[in-house]
């Protein structure tokens, strides 16, 4: 069981009051010891550190101090020169050289790789190619593990070392894109019209990624799936094995081979958890989906955006002028009811303005209302609307003759739907060709039925119907307007109506 965490006294030379020169000795160090140059004497370093603009007066005597505090935070490890001495003060002082340790040389690498990230902006991609490549080396631990691991060790070790890389490549470049396209930076330019440019590419790229992501990364899982900790255990026997092959002076304890065990153990589980999920959460894979077609929404809700602020303030008068002399081209109503179709259907929505109170009908069509004509203000600031003193109207005959009106077109209506019953039932495949409104009521009524719960509906013309959907069988609505493909409904009339005798027609 791992203890509490310990300082790092190692990493104190980030945060020193000389932090500036103890960085640029030790960045040095790190910089030989990738050219595989381990042991340097402080000679060396100083010609180095003299050779920079900002430290062309530095003295030895510093250095030498601040090599001393490196070897004393475990950066270096001081090594006595055994050489033969060539003058007598060589011969006088002791002469050491020095060796970077390895926690410096893994911090020396993680910082020179945060110098290379731009700003604070996070990197990260959204790499197709590693899914690949991790199917190919999860396919092939599979093909090994079946033919019971007949290589050897080291080659088993390669194949661990490309799940690693794989895998760690994977989650790493995509958690840095998420974040990066998450950023308040990210978001802020998305806003601007600059973005315009880019969208097309940052789609492309995005539905790329999803299909190639589908397409592998499921085949990853239905393979990580199978392959639980008790079936990959001998792959890890070997794993060990290689690890125990390789000389070292001191012996290998039992606890170091748990360790190692622990270690196998802790990655596996972690990347199938990644893939496929655990009982307590879903798994990554998953969430990485739905983040991304969530980016692809965000981009199409910004676009939108701005492309509508772009057009709310261009004129559309040149638009509806030829919508109009479209309109005016047609020979028929006919054709004209097809035109409508295209321009006002559901592909584009339009808003369209009648006189109100033009009719209470809530069945009639707007093509057969009268148009009416709308007079068009010019924009300019200083046109005033003409205005005339007028005196109150009164619309009492006109409101009586329209209620009129209205009424006989109800009771019209009502006659019409009553003569459909036949003794009190009214079924859709017994009847002949009904007017239009006939079939809005119809499926108005059912609308209504399919809401409550006894499926009764109160009608508009006194009477109460009962509505009976037999899903089992189609039949034919047809109308004068066209026709209706619709399972069978019979109507029961429950009351309000003592009419019900007639023929259907």
């Amino acid at each position: 069981m791992q203890g509490p965490m310990k300082k790092l006294i190692e990493a104190s030379y980030l945060t020193a009051e000389n932090a500036a020169e103890y960085r640029t000795i030790l960045r040095y160090f790190y910089l030989q010891h990738e050219r595989m140059r381990d042991f340097i004497s402080p000679e060396e370093v100083l010609d180095y550190m003299r050779s920079l603009p900002h430290y062309e007066h530095y003295e030895e005597e510093q250095l030498l101090v601040q090599l001393a505090q490196l070897v004393k935070w475990k950066n270096l490890n001081a090594r006595q020169d055994m050489t033969i001495a060539k003058t007598i003060e060589e011969y006088k002082k002791k002469r050491f050289r020095y060796q970077s340790t390895p926690y410096t040389i893994e911090i020396e690498r993680m910082v020179a790789t945060l110098e290379k990230k731009s700003g604070e902006s996070f990197g990260g991609s959204l790499e197709k190619s590693q899914f690949d490549r991790l199917l190919e080396s999860v396919n092939k631990l599979d093909h090994e593990l079946k033919k019971g691991l007949l290589g050897s060790s080291e080659t088993y070790m390669l194949l661990w070392e490309d799940l690693l890389q794989y895998f760690r490549t994977i989650r790493t470049n995509t958690a840095d894109y998420i974040a990066y396209i998450n950023s308040e930076q990210t978001e802020q330019r998305m806003q601007s019209e600059a973005f315009l440019v880019y969208k097309n590419q940052f789609t492309t790229y995005l539905r790329d990624f999803i299909v190639s992501l589908q397409k592998t990364s499921f085949q990853i899982s239905d393979q990580l799936e199978r392959m639980d900790q008790k079936i990959v255990s001998p792959f890890f026997d070997k794993l060990a094995e290689y690890r125990r092959q390789i000389p070292r002076l001191e012996e290998i304890s039992d606890e170091t081979v748990m360790d190692w065990y622990q270690e196998f153990h802790d990655f596996w589980r972690v990347m199938r958890s990644w893939f496929i999920g655990n009982d307590s959460q879903s798994s990554e894979l998953e969430m990485l989906q739905l983040q991304t077609n969530e980016m692809i929404r965000r981009i199409t809700r910004y676009v939108q955006r701005m492309s509508e602020r772009h057009h709310s303030h261009q004129s559309r008068k040149k638009d509806y002028l030829h919508l109009a002399g479209l309109f005016s081209e047609s020979r028929t109503m006919e054709e004209a009811h097809q035109l409508s179709a295209v321009v006002f259907g559901s592909i584009t929505i339009r808003h369209l303005k009648i006189e109100e109170d033009t009719t209470e009908n809530i069945h009639s069509d707007i093509w057969d209302e009268e148009p009416i004509i709308l007079p068009i203000k010019p924009r300019i600031r200083s046109y005033k609307e003409k205005t005339k003193p007028g005196a109150m109207v009164s619309n009492q005959e006109k409101k009586k003759a329209l209620i009129e009106e209205y009424l006989a077109e109800k009771e019209q209506e009502r006659t019409i739907i009553e003569t459909l019953f036949t003794n009190q039932k009214m079924i859709i495949s017994e009847l002949g060709v009904v007017e239009p409104f006939v079939r809005k009521v119809i499926l108005n009524w059912i609308g209504k039925a399919m809401a409550g719960k006894n499926q009764v509906v109160k009608t508009d013309y006194g009477f109460t119907v009962s509505v009976h959907l037999h899903r089992d069988r189609l039949t034919i609505l047809q109308a004068e307007d066209g026709v209706l493909k619709m399972p069978d409904v019979t109507f029961e009339m429950k009351g309000g109506a003592s009419i019900g005798t007639g023929t259907n027609g």
